[in-house]
């Protein structure tokens, strides 16, 4: 079985456009989350989400490449292009090797919605437009980058709910763990229109705090009431270690293992049995010892009944060997299809750079978070190994465990 390496990393996130710009939020716990008025005017019980602009890429593609790519696709555009150029790998490479892709995606809801109105309005399909197919489907990302990058490898989205992100990853890693690739292309992305989320903001899924964005995102914290929405993109650089190292790649880190495991309970509800065996499977798959965590992202979302499970399932692991747990989402919101990769890149920024950042507006613990080691107060600490949760609707459940190089 190969060894899996992380060689490149990308982020186009609401804390900043790039790893600089994200270091330095993370570090400083600053929120990305704001209050919009046209989800107000929508009809939206709560205005709140993340804050990202769409990036403009006229001058880095054709309009035929553009005309294909709803927003969550060039979100992954820039950070596919900062992960390849920080991994060294240029186009003359992608062109000479089979460099596969998989990508966390799991909805594409604003070009549905335009394409239907389209209909509906004049009555005429052919006005849809050329690109409304290509930018309407689930898979719609990994058509571009593959396309846009003339990639020869695996190239496959995976549609997990909320875990998309991570569990793309995971995939990616057993392609090269079992020789299939040398290199894969991984992440996740998530729009951050109102059409993609609307329907969760009917199931009262959001925070209503909407007098101070910034505080309500609460994960862990008693007072929570529900999650908010984000987005973006995420990519991380996958590599066999042989093949990093023949080509001098920049080694940043090994992934040790990928757990993962289904609820197979409620479609919405998540319980504490399925968190708990993914953790168990990561921890056994990698070899570690529960004192060689060094840190835990939880994938506490802000939600009542998620984080008090997943802090039970945590505990259920750990026990009093529980090491320093936070949840990243009270600066990011929920990143959604996009979280499980972005998750391991802030993970990896604070590795790098010998900190935690804050578990942001943790001022009073539950009975269950009580039991963690949750800091509310960024810490200065040289840790080796990370373990990262994502979990998603339908009971799907994804856990990471990476170690510094």
């Amino acid at each position: 079985m190969k060894r899996v390496v992380i060689t490149g990393m990308g982020i186009y996130s609401c804390l900043g456009n790039g790893l600089d710009a994200v270091r330095e939020s993370l570090y400083n716990g600053k929120s990305g989350i704001i209050f919009d008025p046209v989800r107000k005017e929508m009809g939206f019980r709560s205005a709140l989400t993340s804050y990202l602009e769409v990036p403009d890429l006229k001058k880095v593609l054709s309009r035929s490449q553009r005309v294909y790519m709803p927003e969550q696709a060039k979100y992954a555009y820039v950070a596919t292009a900062e992960a390849l150029k920080n991994a060294g790998i240029d186009q003359d490479y992608l062109d000479s090797h089979e460099v596969g892709l998989m990508y966390g995606n799991d909805s594409s809801a604003e070009p549905v919605y335009k394409s239907i109105e389209t209909m509906f309005e004049k009555k005429d399909t052919t006005l849809i437009g050329s690109g409304g197919i290509f930018q309407s489907m689930n898979s719609t990302v990994t058509m571009n980058l593959s396309c846009i990058f003339k990639l020869k490898g695996m190239n496959l989205t995976v549609s997990g709910a909320c875990a998309s992100g991570s569990h793309a990853i995971g995939l990616g890693a057993m392609l090269i763990r079992n020789g299939l690739q040398e290199t894969v292309i991984c992440g996740g992305a998530q729009e951050v229109n109102p059409y993609a989320v609307g329907s969760f903001d009917g199931i009262s899924a959001f925070s209503t705090r909407e007098s101070d964005p910034t505080k309500a995102s609460r994960p862990f914290d008693r007072d929570r009431d529900g999650l908010v929405p984000g987005g973006g993109a995420a990519t991380v650089i996958l590599e066999s270690y042989e093949s990093a190292v023949k080509r001098g790649a920049p080694i940043l880190a090994e992934v040790l293992s990928y757990g993962f495991s289904s609820n197979g309970d409620h479609i919405s509800n998540p319980n504490v049995d399925g968190p708990s065996r993914s953790l168990q499977m990561a921890l056994k798959l990698a070899g570690v010892g529960l004192e060689e965590i060094g840190y835990i992202n939880a994938h506490a979302t802000s939600t009542p009944v998620g984080d008090r499970n997943e802090a039970k399932a945590i505990y259920n692991v750990f026990g009093d060997k529980c090491p320093l747990v936070t949840s990243t989402k009270g600066m990011t919101g929920h990143e959604m299809w996009m979280a499980g990769a972005s998750e391991v890149i802030y993970s990896m920024i604070m590795m790098k750079n010998g900190f935690i950042a804050p578990n942001v507006n943790f001022e009073n613990p539950d009975e269950d978070s009580a039991k963690l080691n949750i800091p509310a107060d960024r810490v200065e600490k040289q840790f080796d190994t990370f373990l990262s949760n994502s979990f998603g609707f339908g009971g799907t459940n994804s856990t990471l465990i990476i170690r510094n190089l």
